[in-house]
């Protein structure tokens, strides 16, 4: 119960800042013996209490970005409900032999997620334009980029977060906290979905003590990591999720 909980609270922090904090949930989850999906499901019930805490904390970073944000939610719905039936509908085996490759994906992008962050900062530099200027196709594209970010969060939480600072970051002439407040946002908009879509349909492979404390120690750690957080070394948070992920990762292989 305790490991369970810290791991909330690191996860929380972490997807204020990073968003990758089910890398360290999901793999304690399974390390502790629970089953894949049942891990998968009852993290992203658990992690809705510390996306709630971390885009509260990030409240005044999203004044200004509503008009780009309504072409945003949308994606990020109809994306969750995509990803979220997938997860459901296809073979528990499939999803068994499915997760370790995205594990590894996920954790291929913490290592990258310094450059991709880079990258959005110098393209905040030519940010005289606001957001209502952004061209048709521009907003477009991001709308789809948003959609497919909401797939894979909904069949698949980890680094979402760090795959909407991409897009963004491509597309958008806006500074990282900004864009940090937006994913934020979006990345509870997929996990309310998927959650809900989860009770709905999977009840039964819930579990609930699990999500509890996920729950308890994301509302803290996502309180935490968006006031606080800014303070402390991304390369220090990066190492601790791919120690944690490496060990569910090594988990998951001699299941």
């Amino acid at each position: 119960m305790v490991l369970i909980i810290l791991a909330g609270v690191g996860a929380g922090a972490i997807n204020s800042l990073v968003g990758s904090g089910t890398l360290i949930t999901f793999p304690t989850l399974v390390t502790l013996g629970f089953a894949p999906l049942t891990a998968t499901i009852s993290n992203a019930i658990g992690l809705v209490a510390g996306g709630i805490s971390s885009t509260w904390a990030y409240r005044r970073e999203l004044g200004g970005q509503w008009a780009r944000l309504r072409w945003q939610i949308p994606g990020s719905l109809l994306g969750a409900v995509l990803g979220a039936y997938l997860l459901l509908h296809l073979p528990e085996s499939v999803f068994n032999r499915i997760v370790p490759a995205l594990l590894i994906g996920a954790l291929v992008l913490v290592v990258v997620g310094p450059r991709i962050q880079s990258l959005a900062q110098r393209r905040a530099v030519a940010a005289g334009r606001s957001v209502d200027q952004l061209s048709d196709g521009r907003l477009a594209a991001l709308a789809l980029g948003t959609f497919a970010v909401g797939v894979y969060g909904g069949y698949f939480a980890a680094a979402q977060g760090i795959l909407l600072i991409g897009v963004m970051g491509v597309l958008l002439p806006e500074s990282m906290q900004r864009m940090n407040a937006a994913k934020n946002l979006l990345v509870l908009i997929v996990n309310v979905v998927a959650a809900a879509a989860y009770v709905a349909t999977a009840f039964d492979r819930i579990s609930w003590p699990a999500a509890g404390l996920i729950a308890v120690g994301s509302l803290i750690g996502g309180y935490l990591g968006g006031h606080y957080g800014r303070r402390l070394s991304p390369n220090a948070l990066r190492a601790v999720i791919l120690v944690v992920g490496l060990i569910g990762l090594y988990r998951l292989m001699a299941v």
